[in-house]
């Protein structure tokens, strides 16, 4: 995309907090959230209840943001626990997610979910398309095929640097960064302002607090100018920034902070760069 829109608003929502959207008959709460091509899930996930999906059209993803999290995952004739911290790739099809403790679980579809859209509380923010976001399409399907695969992050023990800021994993319909849990607040002097040309960054806090800070592009229409935005936000919370808008994420928190970043499809640049994807030799690169 060569002539970029103004963007509009940052996406924003504590998670966890006030009514849910859903509440399951075992006593499982869920906040829905979504962003241009996808909905995110935030459940409460009560130990003993089941989260159901049927006739799923396409792959989807589970998020175990904390340690204390322990799940059974079935699908396609399989049964999987994975326990901790983990992102679980799960097949179409219909699938399962049972808690076996109680425990804080993220679910990511993409928006051929469409029975999903409509629950997202911020729905209306979508009811006409973004013009900078580049339309879903789903990346190639696995050479070894659809199956339950889970990434806990202790299997996947690497060195965090620059060229890889945190544990990142892709599938067919997303790439998720669980980047490195930071103790206390960030050097205020080494922040990383960035854009994108064409797809939204969805910023997930699990844990500490952080300021989004957030600068609209000026156009040449002093009317849509706006002020640069630091949104202060605790944990459990979601935001869904969009393109091209500068933004970068300032931890505050003197504990632990930890930020996941969610792609949707997964990002080509990331991809491109060999080794950065921990299972790049699982799901191959779109045609170019």
């Amino acid at each position: 995309m060569t002539t970029l829109a103004t963007p509009p608003d940052v996406e924003f929502s504590d998670l966890g907090t006030g009514d849910p959207d859903e509440t399951t008959p075992g006593g499982s709460s869920t906040w829905y959230f979504r962003g241009h091509n996808f909905v995110l899930a935030h459940t409460t996930l009560v130990a003993g209840d089941v989260l159901e999906r049927g006739d799923q059209p396409d792959e989807y993803v589970v998020i175990l943001p904390a340690e204390e999290c322990d799940v059974e995952v079935r699908a396609s004739g399989e049964v999987v626990s994975v326990s901790g911290k983990a992102v679980v790739m799960v097949p179409p099809g219909s699938s399962a997610i049972v808690g076996v403790d109680d425990c804080t679980v993220v679910r990511l579809f993409s928006c051929r979910s469409t029975d999903l859209l409509d629950k997202a509380r911020n729905r209306d923010s979508y009811a006409q398309p973004h013009p900078n976001v580049r339309p879903f399409e789903p990346w190639p399907d696995p050479p070894e095929g659809y199956r339950i695969r889970p990434y806990r992050l202790a299997d996947l023990t690497v060195t965090q640097d620059a060229v890889r800021p945190g544990q990142i994993v892709r599938c067919s319909t997303f790439m998720v960064n669980f980047l490195a849990p930071r103790i206390g607040p960030r050097d205020p002097d080494s922040l990383s302002p960035h854009d994108h040309d064409d797809f939204e960054q969805c910023s997930l806090a699990v844990e500490g607090e952080y300021v989004h800070h957030l600068r609209t592009p000026w156009s040449k229409r002093r009317s849509e100018w706006r002020e640069d935005r630091h949104l202060r936000c605790g944990s459990p919370s979601v935001a869904v920034i969009p393109p091209p808008m500068i933004h970068t994420s300032e931890a505050v928190g003197s504990g632990t902070n930890q930020l996941i970043d969610i792609f949707c499809p997964p990002r080509l640049d990331f991809s491109l760069k060999p080794g950065r994807v921990l299972n790049e030799d699982t799901y191959p690169l779109p045609t170019l």
